[in-house]
């Protein structure tokens, strides 16, 4: 006993080396520690409620609870067990679906479900309570929170708990507090969530928002919901589903007699961090022997977390023109995203010090030459032996020259019919692509209205010929404020008295114009009023990271600035290489 127990009579000591690495676990199944880990700390999240139909009570979140000193078997497969979402129900006139419970190892390790969303009178406490409650509807109660109970409480109450009041819509409980009530029509807004805590960095940063009840005012939406909650349902409309791995309460439909359906529960989550520690006090031997077998903590850490990102390339510079004839504009720096884009996963990085490029605006081609002179550079990201890169945009053509390919074409110029294409090289979907557009063709020589340049592509659509705009860019919030970037360059005029083309909307330079710095935006094509050639707007990078993890960036004038739903965004607007540390 002694010696095991480090010469201390009681409770025998157990080590732990799992270097804290946390692991986001989103579907059943099990789940495979570090060699040396024997403990772990669990955040786990119940499946949530759905919500009812016919206005009824919104669905309550899942219980959260965080579990410390979970034993487990070093190297071993863990048994997780992530509870899905209560199911939708059809209208007219039903309660909601009650949520799973999540757990890991076994049932002492576990979250409840999220209670259903109340429209009958007879809704059983078994239906209508849970981790957070459902909410109920006039003076049919919602349900209770903290079912089962647990110190501290995993959820709150829905709205109308213990007791409702006639005419009163309600919304159901949430992780943060219990579930709102409204009597003017529109309903309820649902509980609010929680942050996922800070010791426990993931992709997911906000849980367990209750659903929001249907509205019972014709074309009035229904109550709000955050941080996972589904919002209630307009009169008639069906109620937004609560958000995947959240275990987000689900909305209730709107009023009347149509058969909209609610929303379900949103799935719920584990996130596993396996602890680095050694209580107690111990031997010589004892140590030693923990060395041996690799359970003793070194300091050492995992560090890992999921970003989203907007990456822009530099824009192309506008073409040489004369005053007899118009250049292309240059095409926008490529767009990849995976902001609000379902189709793309975001950057995941561990403790390092990673390298970000901003790629400066093209020069423009000049007089006689290959529009490939005026591309703009890459934007990129590099990172776990891997490189996202956003493509310079491709420069718009002097006078008879074709436009160059990039992220977005550049247009050609006058005298050319031949446009730089976009997306070059094609970037897949699922990695943040398509980057842009084709340029627009320039005109045949001769009088006006001929001998004009094509305007750039841009990120959302393609350049236009003849002196036409630039391609339009696209909006992203990324930024937490819609903006709009990678707008291609307007295409250039033949005579003084003429228009050139517009820019795309994102930067992209007019005619005669330079793009915008830090958008990506394309040059306007050269020409007419204003001989010469343009530069492209330098490009930008966007690295949204859960606020959880320390972030540092260089040089200096890059910035870190928390925001909302938990997170912190780094924007990178110098040219060329700087740095991001994650610790």
């Amino acid at each position: 006993m002694a010696r095991a127990n480090g010469g201390i009579i009681g409770k025998t000591n157990k080590t732990s080396f799992g270097k804290c690495k946390v692991t986001t676990v989103t579907a059943t199944g099990c789940h495979t520690t570090q060699p040396g880990t024997q403990l772990v700390k669990a955040f786990v999240v119940g499946g949530g409620g759905s919500g009812s139909s016919d206005r009824g009570g919104g669905g309550g979140a899942g219980g959260v609870r965080t579990i410390d000193n979970i034993p487990v078997g070093a190297g071993a497969g863990v048994p997780v067990v992530v509870g899905g979402g209560g199911n939708k129900v059809p209208g007219p006139g039903a309660n909601g679906n009650v949520g799973n419970v999540s757990n890991i190892v076994s049932a002492c390790y576990q979250s409840a479900g999220g209670g259903a969303g109340v429209y009958a009178s007879c809704a059983p406490s078994s239906v209508k309570d849970g981790g957070s409650g459902g909410g109920g509807l006039s003076t049919k109660p919602g349900g209770a929170g903290n079912v089962p109970s647990v110190t501290p409480p995993q959820g709150n109450p829905g709205g109308g708990y213990p007791s409702g009041s006639s005419g009163y819509l309600y919304g159901g409980g949430g992780a943060g507090g219990a579930g709102g009530q409204d009597n003017s029509g529109p309903g309820g807004n649902g509980g609010t969530g929680v942050c996922v805590p800070a010791c426990f960095p993931s992709p997911i940063t906000a849980v367990a928002g209750g659903g929001g009840s249907g509205s019972d005012s014709p074309g009035v939406a229904g109550g709000t919901a955050t941080q996972g909650g589904g919002a209630g349902g307009t009169r008639p409309g069906a109620g937004t589903p609560g958000t995947a791995n959240t275990g987000g309460g689900g909305g209730s439909a709107g009023g009347g007699p149509s058969n909209d359906c609610s929303g379900s529960g949103g799935p719920g989550v584990v996130i596993v961090r396996e602890l680095n520690k050694a209580s107690g006090v111990w031997s010589m031997q004892s140590q030693m022997a923990a060395r041996q077998k690799g359970t003793w903590p070194d300091g050492s850490t995992w560090v890992e977390a999921t970003t989203d990102f907007l990456i822009v390339g530099g824009g192309g510079g506008g073409g040489f023109g004369g005053a007899g004839d118009g250049a292309g504009g240059g095409g926008a720096g490529g767009y990849l995203t995976s902001y609000s884009n379902p189709c793309a996963a975001g950057i995941t990085f561990n403790a390092a010090t990673y390298n970000v490029i901003v790629g400066a605006g093209g020069t423009g081609a000049g007089c006689s030459q290959a529009a490939t002179n005026g591309n703009g550079s890459d934007s990129s990201v590099v990172y776990a032996c891997a490189t996202r890169t956003a493509t310079g945009g491709g420069g718009g053509g002097p006078v008879g020259y074709a436009g160059a390919p990039g992220g977005s074409g550049g247009g050609a110029g006058a005298q050319n019919s031949t446009a730089g294409s976009g997306n070059t090289p094609p970037i897949a979907a699922s990695l943040g692509g398509p980057q842009g557009n084709n340029g627009g063709t320039g005109s045949p020589g001769g009088s006006s209205p001929n001998s004009r340049g094509g305007g750039g592509g841009g990120a959302n659509a393609a350049g236009s010929p003849n002196a036409g705009p630039g391609g339009a860019g696209k909006p992203n919030s990324i930024s937490g404020a819609a903006v709009t970037y990678a707008g291609g360059g307007g295409g250039g005029e033949r005579a003084p008295s003429g228009s050139p083309g517009a820019g795309g909307a994102g930067g992209g330079g007019a005619g005669c114009a330079n793009g915008t710095v830090n958008t990506g935006g394309g040059g306007g094509g050269g020409g007419g009023s204003s001989p010469g050639k343009t530069n492209g707007g330098s490009g930008i990078v966007y690295l949204r990271f859960p606020s959880a993890v320390t972030v540092s960036v260089s040089p200096g004038t890059n910035t870190i600035n928390p925001a909302p739903g938990c997170t912190q965004i780094a924007k990178f607007t110098v040219s060329g290489t700087n740095t991001v540390t994650v610790s």
